[in-house]
């Protein structure tokens, strides 16, 4: 007995049932049940037995709409008008529709769906990864290929399922929007505007699962991308093309060297991308307002997954970012992306995992979620001159509980980074802003992200600090401490003071050379503690008066000869005598 699914936009009348099911058996052998169900499909009738369907709705001729519209379109831009004029609904209203209802394709059946899960049976030529549209409204993207169903995570509301609903393949996997109309946009992991402007009028799409650039592709980090804050620029250098993680407790100011390193890109022609993936919506909407404050906006794009989004949207929400991304890299620029953060990246994919029955590994994670990172970050990098020489600079967030670096997920992003910037909570509580152990952090491209100038120098302040937080900790066992002790420990309380920076407020290039200069050489040794950043500022405004063009050679990181440091040399005393 076979069960045959008519679909109607209205009920149909016994004249009509019965002239359907006569021509129906005078094709079909068997014996056949006639099940009847009202439908949202545009006119017509939809016949389905489980495996095939033939479509007799308006389907059809929408189709042929489009197709004339598409040609249409392509026309029109070949005579030079803009794809803005071109009436939105031809290109938007009828794509879900018309890209993905043939007239008689494979198609399944919903047989179960739950928490953003569904299951659908009779897919037989299905493949991983590939978009599948449910009646005519919902999408989901298959995960699970079993032997008598396919597991899919549902990428619309759960409203737009029903059991029993039919299930298309499309041979499609997930395509966003890409190009510059997305720049000071707001957009979720499908690349649709949630930002109450108007509709995007993009040009070109592009998948969200790509493979990363080749070895023989890229080229070797050696460029600096400034982040603006002294402390990274100086000892944890990061290059564009690099992969840096920062990782540590909740509330160390994780996501603020991020926002800084994206304002700090101001008039330096870089794109970013910043990919918040389950944060509270009131966080995002303070990080947004900061960008937009500090004129950050114009060249950023965010891609947005709040914490009430399900967990298929946050997990595919990083792969959209960097697929944006990728688009401007290929076009020979530089470009700055923001995973914020990959811990609930990781949680959203073993949720999804359970779900679909798959089976469990380590803190319940599935095996293969280290591929899942390493898929997303290896596609970072400075491309070759061959291919343009753009770049992508990843600074993913990973978040530590209790300064735990060795669990399973921190271990996993450590293994695929170049380097990591490690925060530490205690830090944090005792002043320290941005609260960065010098000691765990590490930069695997190193001096190659530096100016020569900078190099020199910041070699020796990574020895100063390490030895000043050696001493302290064994400083406060110590009832008396030797004169030798007394003033590295008071040279390494100024340096550490020197390196506070507030948020907002990144440096100049020139401003970091200028005040690492001064740190390095001893010039704050006998300033007072407390009066060390003003004394910093008025030194930086002396040196750009005095030593003009000597600035000019830090500014523009061409290296220093023996006459220039010695200009600096005699402007930094001459400053230090004026301020005493």
């Amino acid at each position: 007995m076979r069960q045959i699914l008519i679909k109607s936009s209205i009920e149909l009348t016994p004249e009509q049932k019965k002239k359907l099911e006569n021509g129906i058996r005078s094709k079909e052998k068997g014996e056949l049940v006639f099940v009847y169900q009202i439908s949202d499909i545009v006119g017509g009738v939809s016949i389905s037995d489980g495996e095939t369907i033939l479509d007799a709705s308006y389907a059809r001729d929408l189709y042929q709409l489009r197709k004339k519209s598409r040609e249409l379109i392509h026309s029109n831009i070949k005579k030079g008008i803009p794809v803005n004029k071109i009436p939105y609904i031809i290109k938007e209203k009828l794509a879900s529709l018309i890209d993905h209802v043939p007239d008689k394709a494979v198609c399944g059946r919903v047989i179960s769906a739950a928490d953003g899960v569904i299951r659908a049976e009779g897919l037989n030529n299905c493949q991983y990864g590939e978009l599948l549209l449910i009646g005519t409204r919902g999408f989901a993207l298959a995960m699970n290929l079993e032997e008598n169903c396919v597991g899919a995570i549902l990428l619309s509301d759960m409203d737009t399922v029903e059991y029993g609903d039919t299930v298309y393949t499309t041979g499609k996997i997930i395509e966003v929007p890409v190009g510059e109309e997305l720049l000071g946009r707001i957009v979720n992991p499908l690349g649709e505007p949630i930002d109450n402007k108007p509709a995007i009028n993009y040009e070109k799409t592009r998948h969200i699962e790509n493979e990363a650039p080749r070895i023989v592709d890229r080229q070797k980090v050696n460029q600096p991308l400034s982040t603006g804050i002294l402390a990274i620029d100086s000892m944890v250098p990061i290059g564009k093309g690099q992969r840096e993680l920062i990782i540590g407790d909740r509330q160390t100011g994780k996501t603020s060297i991020c926002v800084d390193a994206i304002i700090n890109q101001r008039d330096k022609n870089v794109i970013c991308v910043y990919v918040a993936i389950g944060q509270r919506a009131s966080a995002i909407r303070k990080i947004i307002k900061t960008l937009d404050e500090n004129g950050a906006m114009s060249y950023t794009t965010v891609v947005l997954s709040t914490a009430s989004d399900s967990a298929p949207l946050q997990y595919i929400a990083p792969y959209t970012g960097c697929a944006i991304a990728e688009e401007f890299m290929e076009q020979g620029r530089d470009v700055l992306i923001v995973y914020d953060d990959m811990t609930k990246h990781a949680i959203a994919y073993r949720a999804i995992s359970l779900l679909l029955k798959r089976p469990s590994g380590r803190e319940a994670y599935p095996g293969d979620i280290f591929y899942i990172h390493s898929r997303l970050l290896e596609r970072a990098a400075k491309l070759s001159d061959k291919l343009g020489g753009g770049s992508m600079t990843a600074l993913p967030i990973i978040e530590t509980q209790a300064g735990d670096i060795s669990a399973y997920i921190p271990t996993n992003v450590i293994s695929i980074t170049d380097g990591q910037i490690y925060l530490e909570s205690e830090l944090f509580n005792a002043g320290q802003r941005p609260a960065i152990n010098v000691g765990l952090s590490v930069s695997r491209v190193g001096g190659s992200a530096q100016t020569s100038f900078i190099r020199k120098l910041s070699s020796q302040l990574r020895l100063d600090i390490a030895h000043y937080r050696e001493l302290a900790i064994f400083a406060q066992f110590g009832s008396s401490l030797d004169t030798a002790t007394r003033e590295i420990l008071n040279n390494g309380e100024k340096i550490v003071e020197a390196l506070k920076q507030p948020e907002c407020q990144p440096l100049s290039m020139l401003r970091e050379g200028l005040y690492l200069y001064a740190i390095v050489k001893g010039h704050l040794k006998e300033i007072p503690t407390n009066r060390i950043a003003e004394f910093l500022d008025g030194y930086y405004n002396y040196v750009c008066g005095t030593a003009t063009e000597t600035c000019k050679k830090i500014k523009s990181g061409a290296s220093m000869g023996d006459e220039d440091v010695a200009i600096l040399e005699s402007a930094a005393k001459q400053y230090k005598t004026l301020f005493r």
